[in-house]
């Protein structure tokens, strides 16, 4: 069994194209039918996230943690315990490409560090700063950037590296140093495909939001 782990904080507006998306990969036909289990971790939930979810064939988990590392590694807990051998992770704001499953699982490794694509860029991030944001990015093969919306771990490799940490923000990059300081295969590949909100009012301080928040501020 694959499992997708998505942690969700207040993602009304966005989860529905979330979860289309998600299921989509799932139902994948190079996969050849093995099973896909999507579970949503809702944490501190206060809109209606938790309805939404309610309407896809999907599994939830609620929390009240409002820290993402702890989200994730409940998530992967579950996810393990229903037997599944990889775990393929994404973020709430984010649209996975039809085949990003397969893309992952074909790299034949322990791990995979995929990319993102902003689809639309935030009125308050200008041309300046999208500039800035593309000469820094490395959206090819062999890249160094890592994505809690684009990852992927082997079920053995997880446990090896020690999981996810309940840590507020980075518990991405923590997992991914964990799998290299094990001796772990990473792909760091362009082929799994993402796209990803610009939006400023990160969810996790210190995330992807505050980012782009303070690439908008240097001029």
């Amino acid at each position: 069994m694959i499992g997708i782990l998505i942690p969700a904080h207040n993602e009304e507006s966005l989860l529905d194209d979330c979860l289309q998306a998600a299921l989509r990969a799932a139902r994948h036909d190079r996969l050849l039918g093995e099973t896909v289990e999507i579970l949503v971790v809702l944490d501190s939930c206060t809109d209606r996230s938790a309805q939404i979810v309610l309407d896809y064939p999907v599994q939830s988990l609620a929390i009240s943690a409002r820290n993402v590392g702890q989200a994730r590694a409940l998530g992967a807990r579950h996810l393990l315990e229903r037997g599944a051998r990889w775990i393929s992770c994404s973020d709430a704001d984010s649209r996975v490409a039809e085949d990003w499953l397969v893309a992952q699982l074909e790299l034949g490794t322990d791990a995979v560090c995929g990319t993102v694509t902003v689809e639309r860029w935030d009125a308050a991030i200008d041309p300046g700063a999208q500039i800035r944001y593309h000469q820094g990015y490395h959206a090819a093969e062999g890249h160094r950037h890592i994505h809690g919306a684009n990852l992927g771990v082997s079920a053995e490799a997880y446990e090896r590296a020690g999981g996810f940490e309940a840590l507020a923000c980075d518990e991405d990059v923590q997992l991914v140093r964990q799998l290299e300081l094990c001796g772990a295969t990473i792909a760091w590949s362009h082929r799994p495909q993402v796209i990803t909100s610009s939006r400023l009012d990160s969810r996790a301080e210190g995330g992807f939001g505050d980012f782009l928040r303070n690439l908008a501020q240097t001029g």
